[in-house]
């Protein structure tokens, strides 16, 4: 049970979670998610009942943000979780000594130090010791960093790609258990793949909030959902959970009503006979049964959206704007260089590439957000509305709601305010809270009506869905829908882009390159053009082969043979010493299993002794067969 103020969050909800779960947890906002996810972790603790964890468990936690104080660079940094690894050895070396040392092998203390050094084996195997630096540097590349970035402070990154950082550390540590709280907020398209690519082969269990439909129907093959202080727990991804609820919801509507047609027919006998001696017995029945009864509930749908849709656009001209050589820079980074573009009015145009690239800056040169080289011309009559990625840090949270829309409104729309913000679910006393103490999904809303305020004829938004439940950003789409100005987009949703634009500009090193066509054509022939990317590198490769000459690739391709016959035969050789050592482990665990019939190897220490020599012996030819496994594969 989870209380706020006296009121519960949830009560009396119980669940598991087994081994290599792919769990959504679904639920209006307020309803608990992000509550239940820091008790599970032990942040916050329950008003009621307890989280059973079995032993050998790990949890990690990703909120939804968390600010980064580190002076390290960004690998050192993310291989500041591997730190214990250091502390594990000194006690293994420590532990191993007094395994020779000590004379006392049948006391539980002495069977604690051996049980303590397994599992510290354990731990350096599943932590792959030796191959961290490798694998951070492949984790955090997938998720967006450059090569270049890596030595970067990182107190030099925004919050974004600080987040990124948490969450490269959180997959390198490998917990049984990963609790994921809006993992995609702060990833472009191409890292959000990769995530998911990364977390279907994940060893683990993991429990993800998430507005990306799509990450969540790619990834989850079970959801949770919290309503009214209840969970209701589907075997199902989440577009199948949203049809099951809705036929719940149904049958509870239709449990309710009958049971309420029921009460109304024994209320009447009730009253009816109340007071007829020859009906005592009766009525005395149908009033134990009415106390009896257990009443229906009803289930709250998630319909606390807002809807609206955006004002009519002025008239503009064609060509809505052009840019010629617009190139841009940050200090001496270069962001891009002589870009040229044309937007024609009515297009509805998506900004795509990793982060960056550039999306949010050109966005803010279109819209006269920030200064540029070059030249960009503006059609007759082009109004702008922007909003910007961090729009609700621009608010000032002195004000209140109604002030916030009150300071900018201008003309016939004044008398509509409060009807507006109402579209928004800002009514009664909501209107007077100030804007420091609002959610971010709220001040993501208000940001929104704000935009209504002014009407535009070119629109430019960047990533309006931070924040935004499922239920929301649907309506938001469907407004963008209709809106009959000309729209300009960055956004790495891709439920949210589907449908809604076929027209996308892709900023990548600098350049710029424009696609028509679906969200899914874009994705597929960038897919072909990586992979053609591939085959040009191994053709030049090839190339560069022939210019040594034909005896050259002769001696080259003999030579190659020959290390793969050597690292074949050595890889043969590891695996048969490998099985050898552990049938001697397996003897010796099953002799200290039975040790009343093997008293004096056990009081004379032999068997353990044995047993720390061979675990190393096999923890040395494990590190040999990866070292010539990776050796043969590459």
């Amino acid at each position: 049970m989870m209380e706020f103020g006296g009121k519960p969050v949830f009560k009396g909800i119980s669940f598991h979670i087994g081994k290599k779960e792919r769990i959504g947890l679904s639920g209006k906002n307020g309803a608990g998610k992000t509550t239940l996810l820091r008790i599970l972790v032990g942040e916050q603790h329950p008003t009621g009942g307890e989280v059973i964890i079995s032993d050998n468990e790990t949890i990690g936690y990703l909120p939804q943000e968390k600010q980064v104080r580190s002076n390290k660079n960004v690998l050192a940094e993310t291989l500041s979780v591997f730190s214990f690894l250091i502390e594990l050895k000194r006690e293994m070396e420590d532990i191993q000594h007094q395994l020779t040392v000590r004379r006392d092998y049948e006391t539980k203390s002495y069977q604690k130090l051996y049980e303590r050094l397994e599992e510290a084996h354990h731990l350096l195997a599943i932590n792959e010791d030796g191959k961290q630096e490798g694998k951070a540097i492949k984790v955090l590349k997938g998720l967006g960093f450059l090569e270049q970035e890596l030595s970067k402070p990182v107190n030099s990154f925004s919050l974004g790609w600080q987040m990124r950082m948490e969450l490269a550390k959180l997959l390198l540590l490998q917990p049984t258990l990963l609790l994921l709280d809006e993992p995609t907020n702060h990833l472009d398209i191409d890292a959000i793949q990769w995530l998911e690519n990364f977390l279907k082969t994940y060893q683990g269990s993991f429990l993800l909030v998430s507005h990306d439909r799509s990450f969540l129907d790619n990834l989850t093959t079970r959801t949770i959902e919290i309503n009214n202080g209840k969970i209701y727990d589907y075997k199902v991804p989440y577009s199948r959970y949203l049809q099951l609820s809705h036929e719940r919801i149904e049958q509870q509507q239709a449990h309710f009503s009958n049971q309420q047609k029921q009460i109304k027919e024994i209320e009447s006998f009730i009253e009816r006979f109340r007071y007829k001696a020859t009906k005592a017995r009766q009525v005395q029945s149908r009033i134990k049964q009415l106390e009896r009864m257990e009443k229906a509930e009803v289930d709250k749908l998630d319909n606390t959206g807002f809807y609206f849709r955006f004002p009519p656009a002025p008239r503009s001209g064609k060509v809505v704007t052009e840019g010629k050589n617009i190139s841009k820079s940050y200090g001496k980074k270069p962001v891009f260089e002589s870009l040229n573009f044309q937007i024609i009015k009515g297009d509805k145009i998506v900004f795509v590439g990793r982060n960056g690239e550039g999306k949010t800056t050109l966005s803010k040169i279109i819209a006269r957000q920030t200064d540029f080289e070059g030249e960009i011309k503006y059609g007759h009559n082009v109004q702008i509305a922007y909003y910007a990625q961090d729009q609700w840090d621009m608010l000032d949270p002195a004000k209140t709601v109604f002030e916030t829309v009150d300071d900018i409104a201008v003309g016939d729309i004044r008398p509509r305010l409060k009807s507006i913000l109402g579209a928004f679910l800002f009514q009664g006393e909501d209107l007077n809270k100030r804007v420091g103490i609002l959610s971010g999904g709220e001040k993501a809303r208000l940001s929104l009506a704000r935009l209504l305020l002014t009407p535009s004829n070119l629109l430019v938004l960047d990533e309006p869905t931070n924040h935004l439940d499922l239920l929301s950003k649907d309506i938001l789409k469907n407004a963008l829908l209709q809106y009959d100005g000309t729209l300009i987009l960055v956004s790495h949703d891709r439920d949210f882009l589907q449908g809604l634009s076929e027209h996308f500009f892709e900023l990548e090193n600098g350049k710029l390159k424009e696609f028509r066509g679906t969200l899914d054509d874009f994705l597929a022939r960038r897919d072909i053009e990586h992979l053609k990317q591939l085959q040009i590198t191994e053709k030049q490769k090839t190339k560069k082969t022939n210019t040594g000459g034909q005896k050259q690739i002769w001696i080259e391709r003999k030579e190659k043979e020959r290390r793969l016959r050597k690292l074949e035969k050595a890889l043969k050789e590891t695996e048969k010493n490998i099985e050898e050592k552990e049938q001697d482990l397996a003897q010796i665990n099953e002799k200290l299993s039975h040790p009343d019939q093997h008293v004096d190897e056990i009081k004379n220490g032999t068997l353990y002794k044995k047993h720390v020599q061979i675990q190393k012996q096999l923890e040395n030819l494990y590190a040999r067969w990866e070292s010539l496994q990776t050796e043969l594969e590459k």
